[in-house]
């Protein structure tokens, strides 16, 4: 019986087409003086840096910009934008880009306002003060970043993703722009739209989901899988680019209060091993950690199934919640991610050392709805293979 919740969001959501001409307003509006952006070479190169910096000169900022963030970014990377941002003077941050460029402007917002090391901050509240204001500009539908109070990190020693978890790393702003998606290619739009319906899938199952986030989640789930085959196939249909942005916006704002299981636990060691893209990754432990899973929400499946469009009617709940795992497969493989460890060619030799860095994820594991040992661990990675 749950009778407390607790629900947080980013200051301010706005999502629409040509949001992104309110950056100025928004920014005003935060008191921000000198503006440091921070994103990728690729937004740099595709003109979108050169877009999201024309409100702000046009309202006569100072702005500056990093545009070196690579994917799954590592720890060590982060004081070296640290050191730009304070000796420059800059007050404001505005991250722009997928969820790598928009994690990193979350963690090094706080370290610029906080004494320490990173690595004093991994884990959850060990962040102390509030760090500089930030507008979160996603150029992606996925990871859900501009919504969470979380930032994910690669420790390349350990070869394993570890997060940063505070209130602190709440967008002061979360400015979302359909429009800079649309020329996203088809297999990172692929990628990115599995990340964001698992992310919905696991808020939806985890533990601390609650009426609040269930339906949220729900209506994600509804989003994304009847628009993630357009928005791959068709990368111009802007309805379906809006409806994306919006169902990867409201999974962001779910598991930032629900959060996410095993899934991504499990996950987070092949993309520290094996360095493949976030969404794909989850998407290859989907099947398999839901069929462990489907025992302890055989219910909760069945509402997936029919937010995914399946029929339901007169089957066997047991049936019904089978249709949700069949549905998750048939869209994968639909826009072509992979679902199979041996398709991205991941020995099988390497189970082990996989399941000896999943276990430790006890963060997410901890919220899974269903325990997992080590041994169940092993399984889930083979079964996948």
């Amino acid at each position: 019986m749950k009778n407390f919740i607790n629900f947080k969001t980013p200051g301010v959501i706005e999502i629409g087409i040509d949001a992104i001409k309110k950056l100025g307003e928004k920014v005003e509006s935060l008191g921000g003086k000198k503006v440091f952006i921070i994103t990728d070479e690729g937004i740099e190169k595709a003109g979108i840096l050169k877009k999201v910096k024309k409100p702000l000169e046009e309202k006569g900022y100072d702005v500056g910009y990093y545009t070196k963030v690579i994917p799954e970014p590592p720890i060590d990377k982060i004081q070296e934008i640290v050191d730009v941002v304070k000796e420059g003077g800059f007050d404001l941050l505005v991250g722009l880009g997928g969820g790598s460029s928009l994690d990193v402007t979350k963690v090094v917002s706080v370290m610029v306002t906080n004494e320490g090391e990173i690595e004093d901050y991994i884990g959850t509240d060990k962040v102390e003060k509030p760090g500089l204001p930030k507008v979160l500009i996603p150029t992606t539908s996925g990871t859900g970043s501009e919504a969470t109070p979380i930032a994910v990190l690669t420790d390349v020693k350990e070869e394993l993703k570890k997060g940063v978890v505070s209130p602190y790393l709440f967008a002061d702003v979360a400015l979302v722009d359909p429009c800079l998606t649309l020329t996203v290619p088809p297999k990172i739009t692929a990628n990115t739209g599995m990340d964001a319906l698992i992310h919905a899938i696991e808020a939806f199952i985890a533990k601390k989901s609650n009426v609040f986030t269930d339906s949220i989640a729900i209506q994600a789930i509804k989003l994304i899988s009847s628009n993630l085959r357009t928005a791959v196939t068709e990368g111009d249909n802007l309805e379906a680019r809006y409806n994306m942005s919006l169902g990867s916006l409201m999974a962001g704002v779910a598991f930032a209060n629900a959060g996410v299981g095993a899934v991504h636990a499990l996950a987070y060691p092949l993309g520290g091993q094996f360095h493949l893209p976030h969404g794909m990754a989850n998407t290859l432990m989907l099947r398999y950690v839901m069929e462990y899973n489907i025992v302890s929400r055989i219910e909760k499946f069945t509402k997936i199934a029919e937010a995914m469009g399946e029929k339901v009617a007169g089957l066997s709940i047991r049936e019904a919640a089978q249709k949700a795992l069949d549905a998750m497969i048939y869209l994968a493989e639909d826009i072509g991610v992979p679902t199979k460890l041996r398709q991205v060619n991941i020995p099988k030799d390497a189970i082990p050392k996989l399941a000896e860095a999943g276990i430790k994820v006890t963060r997410l594991l901890s919220n899974n709805p269903r325990k997992l040992t080590l041994e169940d661990i092993k399984t889930i990675y083979t079964n996948a293979w």
